[in-house]
């Protein structure tokens, strides 16, 4: 049936870019010592299994919406963005405290663009890069001039210190980037997509409801080690080629591989599998950080970039997968 109405058809812009990076990492470095002894464990045994030497985790005061607020700020300045063609703000974040209002439209007031599209997501350590395909959508269809995309975690305030399966990989910080409009694509197509069977492996230990009403602790987080280690080494690596096809590159245009950081063992076993050659530069911000969920991928390419290790104009590949079991990833042409 034909409608009696016809809709103007949506503008749309030929590409869009990451313009800038911003980063707020906690202010308390914790080493594997101070960790130890409620796992009955040991330094060596984290730094074997994990990679990790020290993470960074926030003070009492300092909270997911103050670190999300210093790297937007960051991203924000280097970008050399007009305030006012900033049109919209996407936080992927699961441990702001509040169910609702959103930490984005809080961001968003406290940024002075009270009016601009702002929300949440919920996609745990796939969670930037799930923000950054929404940004580049938006852009694309003329929805957005700029994007603001941040991931951020305080998970210190979900850590069980005696959960010998999660809590001495966690640390706190918040990664940001300004997403713009490009004469030609810098951000390859997304893939993106979860795994529902496994909805179960990265969990709560109980839910809110529950904790009112006294039928158990607060709830932290916990997990299934080594099913997250399977799944994420072989259907990542699957995920990666698949990206890469999309983007039309092969391992070979690969610069800089920034995949989530969420295990040193992960990081490296993903390099072997998709044969990484020894010149490309391979973020391991996990051994100082610790595994920040949506914030570890900003995180780990603000560092290379700020290190020098990754240039402008490189080819970046990021992957995010956690919680779900969801994962996103891109290529991005670094600014």
């Amino acid at each position: 049936m034909t409608s009696r109405v016809t809709l103007p058809p949506q503008p749309t812009v030929p590409g869009s870019q990451v313009l800038a990076y911003g980063a707020a990492r906690g202010d308390l470095v914790v080493p594997n010592e101070d960790l130890i002894e409620p796992i009955n464990s040991s330094d060596e045994w984290i730094r074997q299994r994990t990679g990790i030497i020290t993470r960074t985790r926030a003070s009492t005061e300092i909270g997911v919406k103050d670190l999300s607020l210093t790297a937007a700020k960051e991203a924000i300045e280097r970008s050399g963005i007009e305030l006012d063609t900033l049109d919209a703000i996407i936080v992927s974040t699961i441990t702001f405290p509040y169910q609702t209002p959103s930490l984005a439209t809080l961001l968003a007031g406290q940024l002075g663009r009270p009016d601009v599209i702002a929300y949440d997501i919920s996609a745990a350590c796939a969670g930037f890069a799930y923000g950054i395909g929404q940004a580049d959508a938006l852009i694309r269809t003329g929805s957005a001039r700029n994007v603001l995309v941040i991931g951020a975690e305080k998970l210190s305030d979900v850590v069980d210190p005696t959960d010998r399966s999660i809590s001495f990989l966690l640390g706190d910080g918040a990664g940001a980037a300004i997403v713009g409009p490009s004469e030609e694509p810098k951000i390859g197509p997304t893939v993106w997509g979860s795994d529902g069977d496994h909805w179960d492996t990265i969990r709560m230990t109980g839910s809110l409801i529950q904790f009112r009403d006294g039928e158990g602790p607060w709830p932290t987080l916990e997990q299934d080690g080594r099913t997250v280690f399977r799944w994420a080494v072989w259907h990542t690596a699957k995920k990666i080629r698949e990206m890469l096809e999309q983007s039309a590159l092969t391992v070979e245009d690969i610069d800089v591989f920034v995949p989530h950081q969420a295990n040193m063992r992960i990081v490296d076993e993903l390099a072997k599998q998709l044969g990484l050659g020894e010149d490309v530069v391979i973020a391991r911000d996990i051994a100082e950080t610790g595994n920040t969920s949506a914030a570890s991928i900003p995180l780990a390419t603000h560092r290379l970039i700020e290190e020098g290790a990754a240039k402008s104009g490189d080819v970046l590949v990021q992957f995010g997968f956690g919680a779900g079991l969801a994962y996103a990833g891109q290529v991005l042409i670094l600014p």
